[in-house]
Protein backbone atom coordinates (compact mmCIF):
# COMPACT_ATOMS: atom_id res chain seq x y z
CA UNK A 1 0.00 0.00 0.00
CA UNK A 2 3.24 2.51 -0.58
CA UNK A 3 4.33 4.25 2.37
CA UNK A 4 0.91 4.44 4.77
CA UNK A 5 1.01 3.05 7.82
CA UNK A 6 -2.02 1.37 9.76
CA UNK A 7 -2.75 4.61 11.41
CA UNK A 8 -2.60 6.62 8.79
CA UNK A 9 -4.88 4.42 6.86
CA UNK A 10 -7.44 4.53 9.72
CA UNK A 11 -7.34 8.44 9.58
CA UNK A 12 -7.93 8.36 5.86
CA UNK A 13 -10.86 6.12 5.68
CA UNK A 14 -12.57 8.27 8.90
CA UNK A 15 -11.92 11.12 6.88
CA UNK A 16 -13.06 9.42 3.79
CA UNK A 17 -16.49 8.08 6.24
CA UNK A 18 -17.30 11.61 7.32
CA UNK A 19 -16.76 13.60 3.96
CA UNK A 20 -18.87 11.09 1.97
CA UNK A 21 -21.33 10.16 4.52
CA UNK A 22 -22.34 6.35 4.94
CA UNK A 23 -24.57 6.33 2.21
CA UNK A 24 -21.61 6.75 -0.68
CA UNK A 25 -18.90 5.35 0.75
CA UNK A 26 -19.37 2.21 -0.16
CA UNK A 27 -20.28 2.98 -4.07
CA UNK A 28 -17.34 4.54 -4.07
CA UNK A 29 -15.10 2.23 -3.04
CA UNK A 30 -16.53 -0.77 -5.21
CA UNK A 31 -15.91 2.09 -8.53
CA UNK A 32 -12.36 2.14 -6.67
CA UNK A 33 -11.99 -1.31 -7.37
CA UNK A 34 -13.53 -1.94 -10.37
CA UNK A 35 -11.18 1.25 -11.84
CA UNK A 36 -8.55 -0.70 -9.91
CA UNK A 37 -8.58 -3.95 -11.94
CA UNK A 38 -9.63 -2.30 -15.35
CA UNK A 39 -6.30 -0.53 -15.13
CA UNK A 40 -4.68 -3.87 -13.99
CA UNK A 41 -5.88 -5.77 -17.07
CA UNK A 42 -5.37 -2.64 -19.78
CA UNK A 43 -1.49 -2.91 -18.06
CA UNK A 44 -1.42 -6.44 -18.72
CA UNK A 45 -3.05 -6.54 -22.36
CA UNK A 46 -0.30 -4.01 -22.87
CA UNK A 47 2.84 -6.11 -21.68
CA UNK A 48 1.62 -9.29 -23.58
CA UNK A 49 0.79 -7.55 -26.73
CA UNK A 50 4.86 -6.40 -26.35
CA UNK A 51 5.85 -9.34 -25.60
CA UNK A 52 4.05 -10.91 -28.61
CA UNK A 53 5.65 -7.86 -30.65
CA UNK A 54 9.22 -8.34 -29.16
CA UNK A 55 9.75 -12.27 -29.21
CA UNK A 56 10.79 -11.80 -25.35
CA UNK A 57 8.56 -11.59 -21.84
CA UNK A 58 8.46 -8.21 -20.63
CA UNK A 59 7.10 -7.63 -17.04
CA UNK A 60 5.24 -4.45 -16.06
CA UNK A 61 8.47 -3.18 -14.34
CA UNK A 62 10.17 -3.64 -17.93
CA UNK A 63 7.81 -0.58 -19.17
CA UNK A 64 10.04 1.99 -17.71
CA UNK A 65 11.50 3.36 -20.70
CA UNK A 66 15.09 3.28 -19.35
CA UNK A 67 14.69 -0.39 -17.92
CA UNK A 68 12.97 -1.27 -21.31
CA UNK A 69 16.12 -0.25 -23.15
CA UNK A 70 18.43 -1.39 -21.17
CA UNK A 71 16.85 -4.65 -20.63
CA UNK A 72 15.42 -5.29 -24.76
CA UNK A 73 17.89 -3.42 -26.85
CA UNK A 74 21.66 -3.41 -25.66
CA UNK A 75 23.63 -6.60 -24.73
CA UNK A 76 25.46 -7.33 -21.70
CA UNK A 77 28.70 -6.30 -23.32
CA UNK A 78 26.59 -3.03 -25.19
CA UNK A 79 25.97 -2.12 -21.27
CA UNK A 80 29.22 -3.25 -19.75
CA UNK A 81 31.01 -1.16 -22.48
CA UNK A 82 28.54 1.93 -21.95
CA UNK A 83 29.02 2.04 -18.36
CA UNK A 84 32.94 1.51 -18.16
CA UNK A 85 33.65 5.21 -18.28
CA UNK A 86 31.10 6.07 -16.33
CA UNK A 87 32.28 3.99 -13.38
CA UNK A 88 35.77 4.79 -13.84
CA UNK A 89 34.26 8.57 -13.84
CA UNK A 90 32.76 8.07 -10.56
CA UNK A 91 35.96 6.19 -9.27
CA UNK A 92 38.11 9.39 -9.87
CA UNK A 93 35.71 11.90 -8.22
CA UNK A 94 35.58 9.82 -4.92
CA UNK A 95 38.76 10.17 -4.88
CA UNK A 96 39.01 13.48 -5.38
CA UNK A 97 36.28 14.29 -2.87
CA UNK A 98 37.98 11.99 -0.42
CA UNK A 99 41.01 14.17 -0.65
CA UNK A 100 39.38 17.35 -0.63
CA UNK A 101 37.52 16.33 2.74
CA UNK A 102 40.84 15.34 3.82
CA UNK A 103 43.18 19.08 2.86
CA UNK A 104 39.89 20.53 4.21
CA UNK A 105 40.24 18.93 7.74
CA UNK A 106 44.21 19.32 8.07
CA UNK A 107 43.77 23.20 7.14
CA UNK A 108 40.65 23.53 9.98
CA UNK A 109 43.27 21.63 11.95
CA UNK A 110 45.93 24.07 11.62
CA UNK A 111 43.91 27.73 11.82
CA UNK A 112 41.44 27.00 13.75
CA UNK A 113 43.00 26.59 17.43
CA UNK A 114 41.26 25.05 19.99
CA UNK A 115 39.65 27.20 22.53
CA UNK A 116 41.12 27.42 25.90
CA UNK A 117 39.36 25.63 28.79
CA UNK A 118 36.80 27.51 30.32
CA UNK A 119 37.04 28.14 34.22
CA UNK A 120 34.17 27.77 36.47
CA UNK A 121 34.26 31.45 37.49
CA UNK A 122 33.74 32.09 33.81
CA UNK A 123 30.59 29.93 33.30
CA UNK A 124 29.09 32.08 36.25
CA UNK A 125 29.83 35.08 34.52
CA UNK A 126 28.53 33.84 31.15
CA UNK A 127 25.26 33.09 33.11
CA UNK A 128 24.88 36.47 34.82
CA UNK A 129 25.33 38.23 31.75
CA UNK A 130 22.22 36.29 30.12
CA UNK A 131 18.77 37.75 29.91
CA UNK A 132 16.58 36.59 32.39
CA UNK A 133 12.83 35.87 30.51
CA UNK A 134 10.32 35.58 32.29
CA UNK A 135 8.24 32.08 31.27
CA UNK A 136 4.71 33.16 32.67
CA UNK A 137 4.92 36.19 29.99
CA UNK A 138 5.33 34.26 26.97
Amino acid sequence: MGNLNAWEIIVLVLLALFLLGPERLPKLVGDAVRLLRRLRAMARDATDGLSRELGTQVTLEDLHPKTFIRKHVFSDEEQAALRRPLEDLSRNLRGIESDIRRAGSDIRGAVEPSPPPRRASDQGADQARAPQTDPDAT
